[in-house]
């Protein structure tokens, strides 16, 4: 048995990083409408391995990364925190922080989407926040590859897909109708997938590494054919003939682009996509080392391992220990 090729459209066979693009799935860990009047500054935390992102409807504010060059979000404008790094929020650089938002007082609307208001009294911005995470491992691979923070800004381009999106989350919070939350965590996550697309599309360091290679006409084709089938019997001279290419001229092209060697690429391709199996844990470690197409599970957890720095079974062990406390609560 092994793991089941990803269900791709059809018309998707030839972009391979379109593919990745379309297997991005969020999941919501937290939305938030905030309505802040100056002077106000709010705390966002880390959250490891999610992405923030601020969506500012009205007024504008001060996002700030340690580090990093300060920010100022607008009116129609985004921004993305890909790598769930700590930020700050404020109507201006000099504004008292508040605290920590998601220990601020709020009105929660549903299990995963609140409504906070906070302020001095002043001028009124309005934004809409959320953390999202990740399972697809392709699209962890694509998100470590973001810059620390991704500004879009559609004050020149209001047909762009993110401005129509934008407009439609502006809507949605001035009529506040039965199931706006639903709709608007919706339009959040279009506006994530959309941001990062237009980062691609305008950044020279999109073109380089394993974004070059994935965007490669050729190279591009065997890596897609990997993360479809990461437990297929892969070999330098199968990858090569998805890339219609001569087994040397692929090997050497794949490690120049990608920085390392095609097969150490798809065991690190594997072991990405059993943690994620693992820290599920909805499947054993024999289990997932067969559906990866290793013969016995001593070598999968080699494997592992050594590419990973962790066992199988501690990984499954450490996970379901998150998951317990969290349903002994309710």
């Amino acid at each position: 048995m092994s793991i089941r090729p990803a269900t791709v459209e059809p018309w998707l066979s030839h972009d391979p990083l379109g593919e990745a693009l379309y297997l991005v799935r969020m999941n919501g860990v937290f939305y938030s409408q905030t309505e802040a009047t100056e002077p106000w500054g709010v705390v966002m935390p880390p959250f490891a391995n999610c992405m923030s992102f601020h969506v500012v409807t009205r007024g504008g504010c001060w996002l700030e990364i340690e580090g990093q060059a300060s920010v100022y979000v607008r009116a129609g404008e985004l921004a993305l925190v890909p790598h769930g790094r700590g930020h700050l929020l404020r109507s201006n650089p000099g504004a008292t922080l508040m605290g920590r938002v998601d220990e601020l007082p709020q009105q929660m609307v549903s299990e995963h989407y609140s409504l906070l208001r906070c302020g001095g009294g002043g001028a009124r911005s309005t934004l809409i926040c959320g953390v999202v995470s990740f399972d697809q491992p392709t699209v962890g691979r694509l998100l470590e590859l973001l810059p620390p923070v991704i500004h879009i800004d559609t004050a020149d381009d209001r047909d762009s897909p993110i401005g129509a999106a934008l407009r439609l989350m502006s809507a949605e919070l001035r009529s506040l109708r039965p199931g706006g939350e639903a709709v608007t965590t919706r339009l959040a996550d279009i506006l994530v997938i959309e941001a990062i697309r237009s980062w691609l599309a305008s950044d020279p360091a999109a073109r380089t590494g394993w974004l070059g290679a994935i965007q490669d006409p050729q190279l591009g084709r065997a890596i897609a054919a990997v993360h479809r089938s990461p437990g297929e019997e892969w070999t330098v001279e199968s990858l090569a003939r998805e890339a219609v290419m001569s087994r040397s001229a692929f090997a050497a092209r794949f490690t120049e682009f990608v920085g390392e060697p095609a097969m150490r690429y798809v065991t690190r391709c594997r072991m990405d996509v059993a943690r994620s199996r693992l820290e599920r844990g909805d499947a054993t470690v024999g289990a997932v080392a067969a559906e990866l197409g290793y013969l016995s599970e001593a070598s999968f957890s080699r494997a592992f391992t050594r590419t990973l720095g962790s066992s199988p079974g501690a990984v499954r062990r450490a996970a379901n220990e998150i998951r317990t406390p969290a349903v002994s609560q309710h």
